[in-house]
């Protein structure tokens, strides 16, 4: 799917299930050559993954890029810690939302800009069981009456 620049490879479509987004940030990865060539090809994963402030930078964890097929002693581990590319004062920001009780930061796209691999990352809050159950009641009324405006009852 492509829009204006940005083609996007991989998305965390659980995220959206698990997590209040309350605000999104755009943030560079810092990879080896083998890994943009693995993404390009679109063998990676943010299943899993979240973001980790250590030490005034930030990291994302358990993102997987698989291994370039004709990399060979140039592949990296698939699940290393990679490094975000953010301003200091964003990463603050970011740190400070942090500590207050029940947010973190997750990825949910990772898409080329210009050629450039860019990752979506996101400050969100921990949604209970009776939430996801209020989201799906919302959708289904949604869906309803929908089919209800269609006249395909």
């Amino acid at each position: 799917m492509e829009r204006g620049g940005v083609k996007i490879v991989a998305k965390n479509r659980e995220a959206r299930h698990e997590y209040f987004i309350e605000d999104t940030f755009e943030a560079g990865i810092s990879l080896s050559g083998t890994e943009v060539k693995s993404i390009r090809q679109g063998t990676m994963s943010l299943k899993d993954s979240w973001c980790q402030i250590k030490d005034g930078e930030i990291f994302v964890r358990q993102m997987h890029i698989a291994p370039y097929e004709k990399g060979n002693i140039f592949n990296k581990d698939p699940l290393r810690p990679r490094r975000l590319l953010m301003h200091k004062s964003e990463i603050n920001r970011l740190f400070g939302k942090v500590k207050q009780e029940g947010y973190s930061v997750i990825p949910l796209t990772v898409y080329f800009k210009n050629s450039r691999v860019k990752l979506e990352i996101a400050l969100c809050k921990g949604k209970k069981l009776y939430d996801k159950r209020q989201d799906a009641a919302v959708r289904d009324a949604k869906r309803q009456i929908d089919r209800a405006m269609k006249g395909n009852y």
